[in-house]
């Protein structure tokens, strides 16, 4: 076991106490349900836009970027070149739209235009989201924390779960907030840090790293060919554009936000501000992915630590050494990439430098906990208990329904991240669940905003065929063989775009047949008195 200096352990345990602190110092103000979910519209444009940048830049951006860019090339920095597409249109018209219904949750609107179902589908979906982000979250972080302090993932995700839960419970909305906004900075610095490390140690500097990731095309964004069967860059654009459009445009996370901020205007400005930091930011990610790629083709007899890890791990308990050696030489790159940046922290950093580092590593895995906490207990309150159970619930009430929900949610979130143990990649399981979920409300969320004639009848049978749709996308997989030609060819990253567009389409197709069938009868009674 890893046995951190003194120092590194008081730079984390400070870095907690001062997280909780913050939790403490909002519960002053905490008072009311409005202040929980919303503080009041109060906030900074500019702290909005830092907190929704913090929310972005997970624990997922912090060890599954990196690890990607180590195992294969930047193919999904495609993601970030999307959202500034999907950020023009929900600044356009989804920003104004949530401003001026007023509504805290982002699927009441749904109930209006389609009925109950709608908004209570499309929550069912929201939470199902939610808790594959934090479980992927929190699995994340104690893989890393695990390489560096050597206890049990599961041990590390009980204690940062206890610590996130009180000071989200405590401080609300506005605690979330500003705790993202020093966490942003915070995980910012950190991954400089780190590049900076990488490249101070390795031979030749930046010049070698980018001769040697140029050999072995470690910069390349994927193929331009017309290919939806693998991760080509179209692949990855469409998924980025389609799942950035529904977090800006439809993921409470986000749309809560909008609603803390003083104005229409400081809403869009906060968020273009989150994307005008967290293209670059991923991009440094993606740098030092590569980094750490060409320093370890300079160095690999001190990844081979690594390899035998990972190989010890898939063999279990029973294996021998020389099984182990074995597999060991057979893994590739993108086998133990979510491992390659926990491995170089722990045996490079100096003492006090690897506690910063650490305190980083949790600020980008509790600002998203703690924001998705936050908001699936808005949406559960508002949209669930509110709607269906208490629907008269005084504001003190309220905000007690409030704090227990976001204790629950949190732990679900956490045996959410305890079943993620064992999971090789930890970006491609989020990319692979977020798909699932949102394709199944973003396609509805359009046709109500969109085609304003689309009414119940016809948004109902088009989420139904979608659902059949994305459930086909996810499990046809696992047919037997010889429903082989039943089989999603398609790459898993394409059932959000799918998806949504099969909702979407079908529910305009439904509603263009129904005013056709409208429309003829009195054509003929036209012709008749004509005549």
């Amino acid at each position: 076991m890893k046995n951190l200096p003194i120092l590194d352990l008081s730079i984390i345990a400070l870095y907690l106490l001062a997280m909780v602190v913050v939790g403490v110092y909002f519960s002053r103000k905490n008072k009311s349900a409005e202040q929980f979910t919303k503080a009041s519209g109060s906030i900074p444009g500019w702290a909005i836009g830092l907190s929704i940048y913090a929310t972005f830049l997970s624990s997922n951006t912090f060890l599954g970027v990196p690890g990607k860019a180590f195992g294969s090339n930047w193919n999904a920095f495609v993601f970030s070149i999307s959202m500034p597409f999907a950020a023009w249109v929900a600044s356009k018209y989804f920003v104004p739209f949530y401003r001026k219904s007023g509504e805290i949750s982002a699927y009441t609107h749904l109930e209006h235009r389609f009925g109950p179902w709608a908004r209570t589908y499309t929550v069912v979906c929201f939470l199902l989201t939610q808790l594959a982000r934090m479980g992927s979250i929190f699995f994340g972080i104690a893989l890393s924390l695990q390489a560096l302090i050597g206890y049990p993932m599961s041990t590390i995700m009980v204690v940062m779960g206890a610590c996130i839960i009180l000071y989200t419970v405590l401080g609300g909305m506005e605690a979330v907030i500003w705790t993202e906004v020093i966490q942003g900075i915070i995980k910012t610095l950190g991954a400089l840090l780190i590049l900076y490390l990488i490249i101070a140690d390795m031979p030749g500097g930046v010049s070698k790293m980018i001769e040697i990731g140029v050999s072995d095309k470690k910069f390349g964004l994927g193929s331009i060919s017309p290919n939806f069967v693998e991760s080509t860059f179209w692949v990855v654009l469409f998924y980025g554009f389609f799942i950035n459009l529904n977090n800006f445009g439809m993921d409470q996370n986000y749309v809560q936000r909008y609603h803390t901020a003083a104005s229409q205007k400081e809403a869009s400005r906060s968020l273009w501000l989150c994307v005008a930091m967290y293209v670059p930011a991923s991009l440094l990610f993606f740098i030092i992915g590569a980094a750490l790629y060409s320093y370890y083709q300079i160095h690999p007899e001190q990844i081979e630590t690594v390899r035998q890890q990972v190989a010890a791990e898939r063999l279990g308990a029973a294996a021998t050494s020389a099984q182990i050696s074995q597999m060991a030489a057979s893994l590739r790159p993108e086998d133990y990439g979510d491992k390659v940046m926990p491995f170089f922290m722990v045996s490079k950093m100096p003492t006090g430098i690897l506690g910063l580092v650490v305190s980083a590593l949790l600020s980008a895995a509790m600002s998203t906990i703690s924001s998705g906490m936050n908001a699936s207990a808005t949406v559960f309150t508002v949209d669930i208990y509110k709607r269906y159970f208490k629907p008269n619930l005084s504001d003190s009430r309220t905000l007690r329904t409030l704090h227990i929900a976001t204790v629950v949610f949190g732990l679900f979130g956490l045996c959410t991240g305890l079943a993620m143990i064992g999971v090789k990649s930890v970006l491609d399981i989020w990319w692979q669940l977020s798909g699932i979920f949102a394709g199944g409300m973003l396609g509805l969320f359009l046709l109500g905003i969109i085609s304003r004639q689309t009414k119940n009848a016809e948004a109902l049978t088009a989420t139904i065929i979608g659902i059949v749709v994305i459930l086909w996308l996810t499990f046809s997989a696992k047919l037997p063989q010889q429903y082989e030609f039943l089989r999603n060819p398609l790459h898993t990253n394409m059932t959000i775009v799918v998806g949504t567009l099969t909702i979407f389409l079908i529910g305009l197709a439904l509603t263009q047949s129904k005013r056709k069938r409208k429309e003829e009868p009195l054509q003929v009674v036209e012709l008749e008195t004509s005549m």
